[in-house]
């Protein structure tokens, strides 16, 4: 083979909840009751030879150390690899997972290599993550088996997807992989070296050129030519960073000691270095994820990846664990997220997943020596992944839960929330939480959103979000002013998120609310039925023009009561009080009362359960 070189408008099927308030002083409160490895060494690796002068410190601490000298190097080693065929059958969740990544992997064989398509201001995204997802199932498949059929199928992806299939064309030739849109890059990158790295021994030495052309002048080059030009994604924190920085190590850390042009040598320093001050950053003093709980899926996993790479190709994550102290508390972030329905999904919720998933937090468990991280994750729906398989330590016991308090405050300005629950394990027990925090300074994710909320009870989610709109969206990523197109459209405006609207407009978006939490900090084991959870205030004043509102949120003795509760001075007949619900909503007969019920037709509420009830003088509407 011869390799060449919105929608403005209000969301179907979900309600809006409104109150308008007219009094110079009021307070809001509603209740929903529920019912209850160190490498093999050999001489030191001499990288890179291109770095510049400011990059001088980095290129020094690598050349400290080794390169594991064998293949598999990648997340594992290949003791661990050859270990894995005992460890599974004894291991609950080890075979378990074995089993779907099985099954995946055969669901997934039979399919085409796909087609070249761009998706609007999403590149090749979904493609590159899809490519990654076969390729990592299948290169997991031929390693337990050594069976031809996966290697077969990954080299017709491979030939597919790098633009050099006979049969149909792959992008721009020279520029397979997109370099408009660097991360369909990242995830190619990671790809094709998880395929040259674990099935290292199965391909012909022609084989291996033509995949380790493919990293090298598809990814790697590029990559140091968008050093060259300071490209914005190495100037950021977030998964734009972690991604891409992480497909440049990935990357490079497979065809290493195999590329004779030099490009993976001058290449990772630079990377390791970059990623290690952005990627490595992406959470606040509080361990929450800069953009968004949604995207903390995809910045973490790119982020244990290319740390997880170099820790078993070099002995060192060269900092990229600790260059931020409170990186460690970014699975508490996620784990605390988790309501009894489906995260508190604030913010853009992104695109599909594909290959994100929450996984990271095996490697970070093993890393950072916190058990309940492993212990959470083990039980999620996105659990089973090969790389699962090589994190996770068969030795975890316990439940993760045990020690977690049931309230947690997030209190850093930059995105400053709160998470009350009643039970980690009840699924119809209570879940609020709702964020303060900036609303600027995320990646333009961010919504008008100060005092936004969401609720859990009774196995329903009844005060919901409407995640993002379209990306494509004219000016949707214009800019975070205040006039900026962004905040017409619905859904990231003030008026579609579940807090107060006043006089028609939308918050300030400088605006930096201050809050103040209290907690008896109880857990599952240690709450009694008593216990009242924390409380939790915002000051949305700054948020406001001309109006003064202090939002609170607490549960109530015995955790089966949410009281929301706003104290606002100067308020309009225009001003609102806004929740977004999907249950069927019906109103008392004095315009007072609403009530909510997420079947249809709704049957007579259950005797314990009072949803919705707004206690203001003015009529309410959907």
């Amino acid at each position: 083979m011869s390799w060449q070189s919105s929608p403005r408008a209000r969301v179907p099927g979900a309600v809006v909840v409104a109150a308008a308030l007219a009094m110079s002083t009021i307070t809001l409160t509603f209740y929903l009751r529920s019912s209850l490895v160190t490498a093999t060494l050999q001489t030191p690796l001499p990288l890179p030879t291109a770095a510049s002068t400011d990059n001088e410190e980095a290129t020094i601490q690598i050349l400290g150390h080794h390169l594991e000298p064998t293949h598999p190097r990648l997340f594992a080693n290949t003791s661990k690899w050859a270990s894995l065929p005992d460890q599974i059958p004894g291991d609950e969740y080890l075979s378990k997972w074995n089993r779907t990544i099985f099954r995946q992997a055969d669901e997934m064989l039979s399919l085409p290599p796909p087609d070249y398509k761009k998706d609007g201001t999403s590149g090749i995204l979904d493609i590159a993550r899809t490519v990654q997802l076969r390729i990592k199932h299948w290169a997991y498949a031929y390693r337990l088996t050594n069976d031809p059929k996966w290697k077969d199928r990954i080299w017709k992806e491979i030939v597919h997807t790098a633009g050099n299939s006979t049969g149909a064309s792959f992008g721009t030739p020279g520029d397979s992989w997109n370099t408009d849109h660097w991360l369909d890059v990242g995830e190619f990158l990671v790809a094709f070296g998880i395929a040259y790295d674990w099935l290292y021994d199965a391909w012909t030495a022609e084989e291996r050129e033509g995949i380790r052309w493919s990293v090298v002048d598809l990814g790697l080059r590029k990559g140091l030519e968008s050093f060259e030009r300071k490209e914005w994604f190495l100037g950021v924190t977030g998964n734009w960073n972690c991604v891409t920085a992480g497909g440049m190590i990935v990357g490079a850390l497979a065809v290493l000691g195999d590329d004779t042009s030099g490009v993976a040598r001058s290449l990772l320093g630079r990377a390791v270095e970059n990623a290690e001050q952005h990627c490595g950053k992406s959470v606040d003093e509080s361990g929450t994820w800069a953009e968004t709980p949604d995207y903390w899926h995809f910045g973490t996993q790119a982020h244990a990846q290319l740390s997880s790479a170099l820790l078993t190709s070099l002995g060192s994550t060269f900092g990229m664990l600790d260059s931020h102290p409170k990186f460690r508390e970014t699975g508490m972030f996620h784990i605390h997220n988790i309501g009894m329905t489906e995260k508190f999904n604030y913010r853009d919720c992104g695109p599909s997943k594909i290959t994100a998933t929450a996984n990271s937090l095996f490697f970070y468990g093993r890393e950072y020596g916190i058990p309940e991280y492993g212990l959470f994750q083990r039980d999620r729906p996105d659990a089973a992944d090969p790389l699962s398989m090589l994190w996770y330590e068969s030795s975890l016991k316990g439940e993760w839960h045990d020690h977690l308090p049931l309230d947690k405050a997030f209190s850093d300005p930059s995105g400053a929330w709160v998470s009350l629950r009643s039970s980690w394990t009840d699924s119809n027990g209570v879940f609020v939480a709702m964020k303060g925090g900036k609303m600027t300074g995320h990646a333009t994710h961010g919504n008008l959103d100060a005092g936004d909320f969401v609720l859990d009870a009774l196995g329903e989610r009844w005060a919901t979000e409407l995640c993002q709109d379209s990306y494509d969206a004219p000016g949707y990523f214009s800019s975070e002013d205040q006039d900026s197109v962004r905040w017409d459209y619905y859904r990231c405006g003030t008026a579609g998120q579940n807090t107060i609207v006043h006089n028609n407009s939308n918050q300030v978006v400088d605006a930096e609310p201050t809050v103040k939490f209290e907690s008896t900090l109880v857990t599952q084991k240690t709450k009694g039925k008593t216990d009242a959870g924390g409380f939790w205030i915002a000051d949305l004043t700054q948020a406001y023009d001309g109006m003064s509102i202090k939002r609170g949120v607490r549960l109530l003795p015995e955790r089966s009561k949410v009281l929301i509760q706003d104290e606002i001075t100067d308020a309009l007949e225009t001003s609102q009080w806004r929740m977004h619900t999907k249950a069927h909503i019906t109103y008392s007969n004095s315009g007072r009362i609403a009530r909510e019920c997420p079947f249809q037709p709704p049957p007579p509420p259950p005797p314990l359960l009072a949803a919705l009830m707004l206690t203001t003088d003015n009529q309410i509407y959907a």
